[in-house]
């Protein structure tokens, strides 16, 4: 089965058509200032505007204040807010309460230990978002290129709903969905062609390996 497909980091018009029209369930905006692909709140407003109805629109926030939050949910006004900082399972439930939209939590991983961590957010978050832990000196908590043990997400409870991130790219893509059966995966760093730079050609590289990937076995006879 074909996993949502989610494009982070998005800031141009026409990467988000492309997505659009390759089929992304999911786009993805930024607000973390000292990411390559930060976007205003009201720039991100403006570009999601086609994507209303026709993909999910999630904000990416990184511990963030209410004042952010009250701006950035009263100005974009997006489906799902992905919090990818150390918040608590206490800080999400008041998020949840707050603004009244599904949350999807994000989780550094590097170990099998890292995902013990998720077990306190089970019930709390309504999905997961699983990515690499950030090489040395990164001063961002995502969109680094770099991935982790996929293998190691075969231990999850079958129930628990994620995204697969982290260094995905068209080249191990069939991969990554191979070993994990991911029910979602995210994008990012793997459709540019520099930091924060969407490239439709990479794009349509990247669903292509994904439509390859997902295609049934054809069985051979002798």
């Amino acid at each position: 089965m074909k996993p949502d497909i989610k494009i982070c980091g998005l800031k141009t018009a026409e990467a988000i058509d492309r997505a659009l029209q390759r089929g992304a369930t999911h786009i993805g905006f930024i607000f973390f200032e000292k990411s390559p692909r930060y976007v205003e709140p009201d720039v991100a407003a403006a570009l999601a505007a086609p994507a209303r109805g026709k993909a999910k629109i999630v904000a990416v926030v990184v511990d963030p204040s209410n004042d952010d939050l009250d701006e950035i949910v009263a100005l974009l006004k997006p489906d799902i807010l992905q919090l990818h900082g150390s918040e608590s399972p206490e800080r999400v439930l008041t998020i949840k309460a707050v603004y009244g939209l599904p949350v999807m939590k994000a989780f550094s991983i590097r170990t099998a230990d890292d995902l013990k961590r998720v077990e306190a957010y089970i019930g709390i978050a309504d999905r997961f978002l699983f990515d690499a832990k950030p090489p040395k000196g990164s001063e961002l908590p995502g969109g680094n290129g770099v991935s982790f043990d996929w293998s190691l997400l075969t231990w999850l409870d079958g129930n628990v709903d994620y995204m697969l991130s982290g260094g995905l790219n068209k080249a191990n893509i069939a991969e990554a969905l191979a070993i994990t059966k991911a029910p979602g995966i995210d994008v990012s760093s793997g459709v540019e062609s520099a930091p924060g730079v969407k490239n439709v050609v990479m794009i349509d590289e990247f669903f292509d390996a994904v439509e390859q990937a997902c295609q049934p076995e054809t069985a051979t006879g002798s």
